[in-house]
């Protein structure tokens, strides 16, 4: 696998670190969870449904195929074990509040004078050193001060609303992947790491391009309604069927507008199609508004189906992961015991991902990464005796 032979210190918890560390074990890296001495470890084991085996969902789908040290970091001799292992690591993230891993002891300026080769990620709401560094939050606080929320407005009433699905979170995890990769490519040719400062606003602000254009060429708040991905567009749109479902347009082209108008006898409305997003585009809005709430769910995806449109509808998670679909993406795994999984997403064809379901106990092997790191059967009694590993 491409990661094979990576060794990944992660002091991370939640999402944004361990997903990412997750996609690099499922690629063949060697994901060592530095879990809290705390008797709970990673949080997230214990947040949200759990299986029948007691383990948490959010646990399963971020600590998969990754090991397990229970360590105490405040202590001089698990500072030392974790020196040890950062000697022979390639990648270290964290995400504690900006400055905690120099109260720690654990920061790149301390770990890098025992591995120069080590690529260090710091994973933060806004970043290491910048006036904001010091006001906590997580993903809702970071996408409301980026402007996302702003954004995600209702049509009719006009208010933000909670995101659905944690995008600061998410992008900081992606661009955190991408930017451990570049220096480990980069590593190859210099023989030395680097430090990484993801600040999840950052990354959020990055993803704007799309929605932008009101502020960057005409200094202005985005007037969402208006705007081609939020409703202003009639064929970037959801309209209600007969039977309380929905119909989601996604493709506002000129060549989709005209295939599907051209179907529904209306070819005079190809006109307001070629209109920019907004109010000149209401008439094909209200048209496709009574015309697709007076039949039922089941005759649009019938009559849609051999239509050149970009269309679907609106499902519920469920049935995203009960789709036939979503199992033949590789989306979706059932292990040996019949828990379900998400799949990976990267997919390689000569090397593609072997994801190891198993997720580890808390502190599970804490002993064998000591020992791996070279201490011997008597230190390695000797901290569990002291409760640091």
């Amino acid at each position: 696998m491409k990661l094979s032979g990576l060794k990944v210190l992660d002091l991370s918890a939640f999402l944004p670190g361990p997903h990412m560390t997750m996609m690099m074990a499922d690629h063949g890296a060697d994901v060592i969870m530095v879990e809290p001495a705390n008797g709970v470890g990673e949080p997230v084991r214990e947040i949200g449904e759990k299986t029948a085996d007691g383990v948490s969902v959010w646990f399963r789908n971020v600590a998969r195929g990754k090991r397990s040290l229970k360590l105490n970091l405040k202590d001089e001799d698990g500072r030392a074990l974790f020196y040890r292992l950062a000697a022979t690591a390639d990648v270290v993230v964290e995400a504690f509040r900006p400055g905690v891993v120099k109260r720690l002891g654990v920061d790149y300026d301390t770990l890098r004078a025992h591995n120069a080769r080590l690529v260090y990620c710091s994973i933060s709401a806004f970043g290491q050193d910048s006036s904001l560094a010091a006001k906590p939050s997580h993903d809702t606080g970071v996408e409301a001060m980026a402007g996302l929320i702003d954004l995600n407005r209702g049509l009719e009433d006009g208010k933000p609303t909670m995101p659905s699905i944690p995008f600061a979170d998410a992008s900081a995890s992606l661009m955190a992947l991408s930017a451990i990769l570049m220096a480990l490519y980069r590593r190859e040719t210099t023989g030395k790491g680097d430090y990484i400062d993801m600040a999840m606003y950052d990354a959020a602000l990055a993803w704007t391009p799309n929605v932008l254009g009101p502020t960057f060429a005409d200094d202005k708040h985005p007037p969402v309604k208006d705007m081609r991905s939020f409703g202003g567009s009639a064929l970037t749109n959801l309209y209600e069927t007969s039977d309380d479902q929905f119909i989601a347009f996604s493709g506002p082209e000129l060549k989709f507008a005209t295939n599907l108008l051209t179907a529904l006898g209306r070819e005079d409305l190809i006109r307001v199609a070629k209109h920019p997003p907004g109010p000149e585009q209401a008439p094909l809005r209200a048209f496709l508004k009574d015309t697709i709430g007076a039949k039922p769910l089941s005759h649009w995806q019938a009559f849609l189906e051999p239509i050149d449109c970009a269309w679907g509808w609106v499902r519920s998670l469920k049935d995203a992961f009960e789709d036939p679909f979503t199992a033949e993406r590789g989306m979706v795994f059932t292990d040996g015991d019949g828990h379900r999984h998400i799949g990976p997403p990267v997919k390689f064809a000569d090397e593609p991902p072997e994801p190891n379901s198993r997720v580890p106990g808390f502190g599970e092997h804490s002993a064998d990464i000591a020992a791996e790191a070279g201490l011997n059967a008597e230190e390695i009694a000797a901290l569990k005796e002291k409760g640091v590993i």
